[in-house]
């Protein structure tokens, strides 16, 4: 069933875009090309690694396939409104990128690493050490990713690029920057005990908890999917 306030929001912000100028099927507004001309060394890059550049109130992470191009995972809302590879190809710009995560729709993608790091500075396998674990070969990695391109559903706390550059590099879909956006719950409330002979009643009370449990999953994920586009709007509208 589909969340009321989430589509009275998603259209809001829509049409605050749509005033600011936006046009679905443009590659990116005056300015937004700023630092994707940066030059960076790759030489010392190898294929599999794990890229990680900072972005607007979040981390973006790819994977190094080697020849300058990286793998990542990219929220994009023209995935959704065409098939036309020659403008799905471009660039994602952050407009793109907003209206993507709040229809759920993404792509895993290869990119130059200056259109990656969009001018960031590039970390190398930080990961590694912040999670401390063992990674995956290299090549392994690498065919992973590569075996994953196209489009696959968005979800800032279940499916993005974290995740997806985790299960590559270590086999197990991880992410710790979207896990802190997610509210505790209780271990008692995430399992209903087993039990034999139990009546109607008993069987109705469980199916509740569980409609209760994914309801709650869901306004976790509306609250953060919320909060991070109407941040990515407010920043993408000022650099206008």
């Amino acid at each position: 069933m589909k969340n009321p306030m989430l589509e009275v929001v998603s259209l809001l912000l829509e049409k605050l875009l749509l005033i600011s100028n936006f046009t679905f099927f443009s590659s990116g507004a005056a300015g937004e090309d700023k630092g994707r001309n940066s030059l960076y060394e790759t030489s010392s890059f190898h294929r599999g690694d794990v890229l990680e550049v900072p972005r607007t109130h979040l981390t973006h992470y790819g994977i190094y396939l080697g020849d300058n191009r990286v793998a990542h995972m990219m929220p994009d809302i023209l995935l959704a409104l065409t098939d036309d590879k020659g403008r799905t190809q471009k660039v994602v710009s952050n407009k793109r990128l907003i209206l993507g995560v709040i229809v759920k729709v993404a792509s895993i993608r290869v990119d130059t690493v200056e259109d990656f790091a969009y001018g960031a500075n590039i970390l190398v396998n930080h990961l590694d050490q912040s999670l401390q674990k063992k990674a995956l070969l290299n090549e392994e990695v690498a065919r992973r990713a590569e075996k994953l391109l196209g489009l696959t559903p968005y979800s800032l706390l279940w499916n993005n690029c974290e995740h997806f550059v985790t299960y590559c590099r270590y086999g197990t879909p991880i992410s710790p920057q979207s896990d802190k956006r997610k509210v505790p719950v209780l271990p008692q409330e995430l399992t209903i005990p087993l039990q034999k002979n139990k009546s109607d009643s008993d069987d109705a009370g469980d199916r509740r908890q569980v409609h209760k449990r994914a309801s709650h999953c869901e306004i976790l994920e509306w609250k953060a999917s919320i909060s991070q586009t109407f941040q990515l709007a407010l920043v993408s509208i000022r650099s206008m």
